[in-house]
């Protein structure tokens, strides 16, 4: 029994220790549609997990491609992103986060009448983490369910982050995951993000983010690989 499995990192630093892991599964490395990619696979039993990662570069253009290549042309069935995120609230520098739900915090159509982030035509705007891999990744010890918000901005601003938290209600905010939501959302795709937070979304942010991304550190992987070695042993899902 075969199943394919995708995963999306927006840059390098992110997809570096992911790579590395994959080297030592024997992983060989691709171009997915000009993408840096690369496959391997993870067997128990008579299961093949066939596990492709992808770094799409950072933002939500470049998130939602990377996801639409990985479904169509990877046949992936499930969606993994992770990466790091600011802080808005509830969360400090150093946790891990499992999101539940994905929003598009700098859709604006507020000026012909609808409110920040609703999307026309009864879309939904507010998606929700895949149930099964959410609670994969909650079984790790200190893992954090949050909201997560997106944007193409790296959030510094203190008035746009509270009106991101007074209207959305989120404690994390990034650049990708609501638009690789969106994608698998209308694939019927089961997907979840994890992430790291790096920093607090403030006048510091740039400074703590490049300190966290420089460390390339192997966290996020090893959440990855126990959600993913969950999946392999999940008799449902087979």
């Amino acid at each position: 029994m075969v199943k394919n499995i995708g995963l999306v990192f927006a840059d390098s630093m992110e997809y570096s220790p992911f790579l590395a892991y994959a080297g030592e599964k024997g992983g060989e490395e691709f171009k997915l549609r000009g993408n840096d990619a690369v496959t391997f696979t993870l067997d128990k039993g008579d299961r093949r997990l066939v596990v492709t990662g992808v770094k799409c570069g950072i933002g939500k253009v470049n998130a939602a491609s990377a996801t639409s290549f990985l479904i169509s042309d990877r046949s992936a069935e499930y969606i993994l992103n992770a990466g790091l995120s600011g802080a808005v609230s509830g969360l400090k520098r150093e946790d891990m986060v499992a999101a539940e739900s994905y929003v598009e915090c700098d859709y604006d159509l507020t000026a012909i009448g609808y409110g920040l982030g609703v999307k026309p035509d009864g879309q939904e705007y507010i998606l929700k983490a895949d149930e099964r891999l959410l609670s994969y990744a909650m079984q790790s010890k200190g893992i954090i369910k949050a909201k997560v918000g997106t944007g193409d901005i790296f959030l510094t601003d203190s008035v746009r982050k509270k009106l991101y938290l007074d209207t959305f209600g989120i404690g994390a905010f990034d650049m990708e995951t609501a638009a690789i939501a969106s994608v698998c959302e209308k694939c019927g795709v089961p997907m979840l993000s994890v992430r790291k937070i790096s920093d607090d979304a403030d006048d510091c942010s740039v400074e703590d983010y490049r300190e966290m991304n420089d460390r390339q550190e192997s966290c996020l992987t090893e959440l990855l690989e126990s959600i993913m070695l969950r999946l392999l042993g999940d008799d449902s899902q087979w």
